[in-house]
């Protein structure tokens, strides 16, 4: 799974200044440390720098010592598997201490002095939150839309994140720098970004019937969708987001392991592409009988040729605000491949189906997209999140380029 491939190091000072490995959800809104509970373990320790936010009443500035999103408590939030909140706590005590972030020269991997980033509010959970989370991951790194999200509390207000295809190698996340981004060998990833505008969903998935919550994920302007250079002809309003309900866009998310289509979206790009990969230049005609779940197309593996780009299949684009603005997704990006037991090597279609909206009104859909932009569309794809221009900077595979997102090499050697 995508989130499992970066790993996020920080520095909380209250567990002693161990480096903390923590999952990277998009859209959490609040950076959470799960530990044993709260008040038989924090509270004992000998820190000096560990504070509880005072509250203040309709407070609306942003973070400080004084203010943690209008309330002292925060709930805790687990993106793989819910929180049966019946069986714990649902609350957790909002905390103040620093964060220490490794300073990077001028781009580089060459490491310098921890930066510390004061008054940096958090929460701690209890480690049973933890189910579901990749193995040594002991928190979550709040990434989303919100005044105490990590973006937010360091200035400058941007981050860059450049998940890695390997399961052995992690990714890299940047933070309140434009770049350079310096990978092996000596490739400057943000020298090549293509931007877009971020857009906001009015209507998240906590709105009420009379209170609507903006969501916390990211959205895109997306437009159309090709493969091999075709229009996907589909019921392009599904693209815009309704202000009704907050349905339709679409979002990025380091949760989903796979893009998400729409159903319909999804029977007519799979449809595209199957047509696409029978033609003479790929002359992929045989799918397999019994496609690997959740995928809904296969190709045995040893009608698969290979490129430095991953398989060669059609190409799929994601047109964005402008027709000259284009997501390229390569073989690498759009094919998984899965070896099972039994003979099954197949390489299959990374999308799945996200299921269909039966009516306008159909609460289940309130605030959901019509795309999910997936983990695996994201591997070896270096994104700038602008908050302050409110942009998305994006490369497409860096595989093209002659490097990857493991290739980021932290030196060893201290400044």
């Amino acid at each position: 799974m995508a989130m499992a491939k970066l790993v996020l190091v920080l520095a909380f000072f209250f567990v002693q200044s161990l480096t903390t490995s923590l999952n990277l959800p998009l859209q959490a809104t609040a950076t959470k440390s799960f530990c044993r509970p709260f008040k038989r373990t924090v509270l004992r320790s000998n820190t000096s720098s560990l504070r509880q936010p005072a509250c203040l009443v309709n407070c609306v500035d942003p973070p400080g010592p004084n203010c943690a999103n209008n309330s002292c408590l925060l709930s805790p939030v687990n993106p793989i598997k819910p929180i049966d909140f019946t069986r714990s706590d649902p609350i957790a005590t909002a905390l103040l201490d620093y964060l220490a972030l490794p300073e990077l020269i001028n781009g580089s991997s060459q490491v310098g002095p921890l930066e510390k980033i004061r008054n940096f509010i958090f929460s701690c959970g209890h480690t049973s939150y933890l189910k579901g989370l990749a193995r040594g991951v002991v928190g979550l790194a709040g990434f989303g839309r919100s005044n105490i999200s990590i973006p937010v509390q360091i200035t400058p207000h941007f981050f860059a994140i450049c998940l890695s295809g390997s399961k052995s190698q992690p990714g890299v996340a940047f933070f309140g720098s434009k770049g350079p981004y310096y990978f092996s060998p000596g490739i400057d990833l943000s020298s090549s970004l293509t931007y877009t505008p971020l857009i906001v969903n009015p209507v998240g998935k906590d709105s009420g019937p009379d209170n609507k919550i903006a969501s916390p994920e990211y959205y895109v302007e997306l437009t159309s969708v090709k493969v091999n250079n075709k229009v996907v002809q589909f019921n392009q309003s599904l693209l815009a987001i309704t202000s009704e309900n907050g349905f339709g866009g679409t979002t990025i998310s380091t949760v989903a392991p796979y893009t998400k289509l729409e159903s319909s979206i999804y029977k007519a790009v799979t449809r595209a592409f199957l047509k696409a990969a029978a033609s003479s230049t790929y002359n992929l005609t045989k799918t397999t009988t019994k496609p690997v779940k959740p995928f809904g197309v296969c190709y045995p593996a040893s009608d698969i040729k290979i490129t430095k780009m991953g398989p060669v299949v059609p190409t799929i684009d994601l047109v964005l605000h402008n027709k000259d603005v284009v997501w390229k997704i390569f073989g690498s990006n759009s094919m998984v491949r899965i070896v099972k037991k039994g003979g099954v090597d197949v390489w299959c279609l990374a999308f799945v189906d996200g299921g269909a909206r039966t009516t306008v009104r159909d609460s289940t859909w309130i605030g959901s997209p019509s795309i999910v932009i997936g983990g695996h569309q994201l591997e070896d794809n270096m994104l700038q999140f602008d908050l302050e221009s409110k942009n998305l900077g994006f490369s497409s595979s860096i595989l093209s380029k002659g490097t990857t997102c493991s290739n980021f090499k932290f030196s060893t050697k201290k400044i």
